[in-house]
């Protein structure tokens, strides 16, 4: 991609400028985003990466007094109170706002790719200590689990404590009602149904609040020798299925407010209400996050009676393709073995095993957010890759 600039103009009846690049392609950049933009240090502040420009300073029907080339790598604008500002090539390059460039910026930035599965899943795996000290081997689990949704973790010890490593690793972990860390294990008078030994239907976790976590962390310290076989689907892919076979029953549960319901004594004492959508749809009509709890789901529905019974059939119709034997992958998690799976998109679920008077299956669970894991994949990726 050839960044050296041919030609640059501002055509009068345009609030723009118009670049030409030696590739032959054009962009064109509104005048007011260029102002907004300017990097010298009185609007914008370097060592923070951040404008300092105030935006009531700002005159969005601004055009250029005067634009220059310099060497055909850098271009200088003079505006109507004489204030300069210049831009590198490079830098214009890589932020026109042609269809193509913003879609390449959006998978430098986001990674948006989206690998689907179903039974067929190939589990990724990789050995715990190598992401714990290898950039480039923690680089390639951040971009799976981003790509895939789920990576296993193998080797860890079997103790308490390897999540917080690794949530040192990827920056910190989220801190919950349940702790930092939280202990999956059948417990007397539990708190969660995850700390009995029954069967859990297919889930995301904590649908309840504002913003569920984004990522989950399960380490197996003790593992049941009968039973309790961890199973995971992918829900957009499902959630595609749904749209493409029952649209009706796709709208209802992405606009449906649905209650849900937390209240309880763990790390502190909590009453916590929320509402969500089953599936949050973006502007596309594309899934981006199932919140899909059914123990969790309150016994208040605050929408009209009438509404009731066909929002019950979509769901149904929904579980039914997430429990279809084409859809969901089963599995059994060893000691030392850590999954890492996203909790926006994918539903685990658990068999039953059976109870006995010691601890007979132990697992240890941590979330992180996305904002923190994708800010540690994006500072890995330059230093893996050396990108500026």
């Amino acid at each position: 991609m050839s960044t050296a600039i041919q030609k640059v103009e501002a055509p009068d009846a345009e609030h723009l400028i118009r670049v030409q690049w030696e590739d032959g392609s054009e962009s064109r950049y509104p005048c007011v985003w260029l102002r907004d933009n300017c990097q010298c240090p009185r609007c914008f502040l370097r060592s923070a990466k951040a404008r300092r420009l105030l935006f009531e300073e700002l005159d969005v029907d601004i055009v250029a007094k005067e634009v220059t080339l310099t060497d055909r790598k850098k271009i200088s604008i003079t505006w109507p109170d004489d204030h300069t500002s210049e831009y590198e090539a490079e830098w214009l390059k890589k932020r026109c706002f042609s269809e193509a460039a913003r879609a390449e910026m959006r998978e430098d930035l986001f990674l948006p790719e989206c690998q689907y599965w179903g039974s067929d899943l190939q589990l990724p795996k990789m050995p715990f200590e190598e992401i714990m000290y290898d950039d480039e081997s923690a680089y390639k689990w951040l971009c799976t689990l981003k790509k895939v949704g789920i990576v296993l973790l193998t080797g860890a010890a079997t103790r308490q404590g390897e999540l917080l490593k690794l949530g040192h690793r990827v920056g910190f972990l989220r801190l919950t009602f349940y702790g930092l860390t939280w202990q999956v294990q059948d417990k007397a008078d539990a708190n969660n149904v995850a700390y009995t030994p029954g069967k859990l239907s297919f889930h995301t976790d904590y649908p309840v609040l504002q913003n569920p976590p984004g990522v989950q962390f399960l380490h197996c310290i003790k593992q049941t020798d009968a039973g309790g076989e961890s199973e995971v689907v992918d829900g957009f892919h499902v959630a595609n299925k749904l749209k493409q076979q029952n649209p009706e029953a796709y709208q209802i549960l992405t606009s449906t407010a649905v209650d849900y319901t937390d209240v309880g004594v763990d790390y502190c004492d909590f009453a916590v209400q929320g509402k969500q959508r089953i599936i949050d749809a973006d502007y596309r009509g594309q899934a981006v996050r199932i919140n899909c709890n059914n123990a969790t789901r309150d016994t208040v529905f605050d929408i009209p009676a009438e509404k009731v019974q066909p929002f019950y059939a979509a769901l149904k119709a929904f579980n039914d393709l997430l429990n279809s034997t084409e859809h969901k992958f089963t599995y059994k998690l060893n000691p030392g073995d850590i999954v890492t799976f996203d909790n926006w998109r994918v539903l685990h679920g658990r068999q039953s095993y059976q109870s006995g008077s010691e601890v007979t299956r132990h697992l240890e669970g941590a979330y992180a957010d996305w904002d923190v894991v994708m800010s540690r994949l994006r500072l890995l990726r330059k230093r893996v890759l050396n990108r500026d």
